[in-house]
């Protein structure tokens, strides 16, 4: 009630697990009415696409949610079956993996086609290297450190949508 405030649940891997969550936020804003605690009861529900099961169902999640975020640090972790924590495969954990970056066109594609708003999180979404490359995908909000921002900016505004779609393209063939 009091500003912008939206919800958005992590690792969900099919509906059933959205369905459930979403059935606690509507317990919890039942309580607040009970409460007399004044709240938006149209708030945005919106879900973090970690897992690639998430990916492939996303055509299934468009109708569930109002918003999606990708996080990149764990869907790289999960799709490469990775763990980037242990320093013995760690080497193995890359963003710039092809399949990686198949998925996150792939959600990219889903949000779009659905009508849905998504972003992009995580290392990847920080690191200017990627930047032309996640613009081109289709990504048009990226949540960056605040020690990144400035230099996310500049190579945004140092090159034009056309370039980073050749860019994607590229990198998709490879």
């Amino acid at each position: 009630a009091a500003g912008d405030v939206r919800v958005m649940f992590p690792l969900i891997s099919n509906v059933i697990e959205l369905r459930r969550a979403r059935m606690v936020l509507a317990d919890a804003m039942e309580d607040l009415e009970e409460e007399g605690v004044v709240f938006d009861r149209d708030i945005q529900v919106g879900m973090m696409v970690e897992v690639p099961a998430a990916v492939v169902m996303m055509d299934h999640f468009v109708h569930e949610v109002d918003f999606f975020s990708i996080g990149t640090n764990d869907l790289v972790q999960y799709t490469l079956a990775v763990d980037r924590s242990n320093k013995d495969v760690a080497a193995l954990y890359t963003s710039a993996d092809p399949a990686v970056i198949r998925l996150v066109k792939m959600a990219v594609d889903s949000a779009t086609a659905g009508g849905k708003p998504i972003s992009l999180c995580g290392q990847m979404s920080g690191a200017p290297l990627y930047t032309m490359l996640l613009v081109g995908l289709g990504l048009r909000s990226l949540s960056v450190t605040p020690s990144a921002a400035a230099e996310v900016k500049r190579v945004v505004r140092s090159t034009t949508l056309e370039h980073c779609q050749n860019v994607a393209q590229r990198v998709l063939t490879l």
